[in-house]
């Protein structure tokens, strides 16, 4: 969706998210035995330290009903 500016991109993200229920996170990258992966420094605009995980949204517990 190229042909978007990037404020509708981002709004239309964030709609989608809302409905399908999932956000996305930041978190740092690891290999397969677990370990860190370090940022490639020959690449300065890709930060290959850290990777983005859609996770779901965790409900908020509310107050129970009155009983009557």
């Amino acid at each position: 969706m190229k042909w978007l500016p990037q404020s509708y991109y981002d709004t239309i993200k964030k709609f989608w998210q809302s409905v399908v229920g999932v956000e996305e996170k930041t978190v740092r990258a690891r290999t397969e035995e677990g370990q860190f992966v370090a940022d490639d420094k020959s690449t300065p605009d890709v930060n290959e330290a850290y990777t983005t995980v859609k996770v779901k949204k965790k409900k908020k517990k509310g107050r129970p009903k009155k009983k009557k």
